[in-house]
């Protein structure tokens, strides 16, 4: 269905859960979060009953998120569950990448149509400190068993941080070179733990894209990066910048949070408690307060005009 600004809404992402096996600096607190009792987070039976009827809306795409979504027990079988509601035609999930190795092969054959894996270095002592102790091993492991499970594209989503990484931009760049990956390069955006004071800098999508030469236009259809690839190249080159030029205008998704909570729009406190709904209305209930989500996204974020930015951390929306 189309928003009032015009925008049709065609994707849902569904964060299952905040915990996660990693504690980014710009993403989760340094003690990490405390599990919710039961009852406090959304069940799979309510997922299940979300998106069957936000298909009935229109919306075709689906995403999994967290947290780190592969910690949340029984994760596969759930995959399997939307995959086989008619009317989900993409099924993807962000995750860190760290349990992947594992679960990639059941994950493709549930129905899992692709994956999006975080990585913002390739240094081992660079991502054991800004994930607070992680091991990039375990990650570059699971990339490899997505593309061996024949995942396409496996995307790697790397936040750009001054001070950090914006010298490896090049060295992310030519993985399309030699592999079907996708490597989408994301403002830093100040949300959550990230809007608090931080070691590292903020760089521009145009300062990134100056790192790399040779890089060829290539047009993709409902996403909001910006693509290209090298001539040669087997993979693409995105740029996600929605700080420096955002894309608003563009925007198809809403946000189902851990908690039930729905966000139309990430950059907004705007969120509508759905839990009670999900576990107690009814199919038709539950299409009307999504539709009334969709109905009030904000026409675009004010960021980039000095807005002050929202208080829940990435962990707590869904990446």
């Amino acid at each position: 269905m189309k928003d009032r600004f015009g925008r049709t809404i065609n994707y849902l992402r569904i964060s299952i859960t905040d915990l996660c096996n990693l504690r980014c600096v710009y993403c989760m607190p340094p003690d990490g979060v405390v599990k919710r009792k039961q009852g406090h987070s959304i069940s799979f039976e309510a997922i299940e009953g979300a998106v069957q009827a936000a298909v009935g809306l229109g919306i075709t795409k689906i995403r999994l998120t967290g947290g780190e979504p592969l910690v949340r027990k029984g994760i596969v079988s759930l995959v399997e569950k939307i995959a086989s509601i008619e009317g989900v035609q993409d099924l993807a999930m962000t995750t860190n990448g760290l349990l992947l190795g594992t679960y990639a092969k059941e994950l493709k054959e549930a129905g899992l149509t692709r994956v999006n894996i975080s990585l913002d270095t390739f240094s081992p002592e660079k991502f054991a400190n800004i994930t607070r102790g992680g091991d990039i091993s375990q990650v570059l492991q699971g990339i490899e068993a997505a593309l061996s499970c024949g995942f396409h594209p496996v995307k790697i989503n790397t936040v750009v941080m001054k001070g950090f990484n914006e010298d490896e931009l090049l060295d992310f760049a030519k993985l399309t070179m030699e592999y079907p990956i996708d490597v989408r390069f994301i403002e830093y955006m100040p949300i959550g733990c990230a809007s608090e004071e931080m070691p590292y800098g903020f760089v521009p999508k145009q300062e990134m894209k100056k790192k790399m030469e040779g890089l060829i236009p290539a047009f993709e259809k409902g996403s909001v990066a910006q693509y290209y690839r090298f001539a040669e190249g087997k993979g693409k080159v995105g740029f996600i910048s929605a700080m420096s030029d955002h894309f608003c205008a563009q925007c198809n998704k809403i946000r189902l949070t851990s908690d039930g909570k729905l966000k139309p729009c990430l950059h907004s406190n705007l969120e509508i408690d759905m839990m009670a709904v999900l576990n107690h209305g009814t199919a038709e209930q539950v299409q009307r307060t999504l539709e009334w989500g969709i109905m009030n996204k904000i026409e675009k974020h004010e960021l980039n005009n000095g807005a002050s930015p929202i208080k829940r951390g990435m962990n707590r929306i869904g990446g």
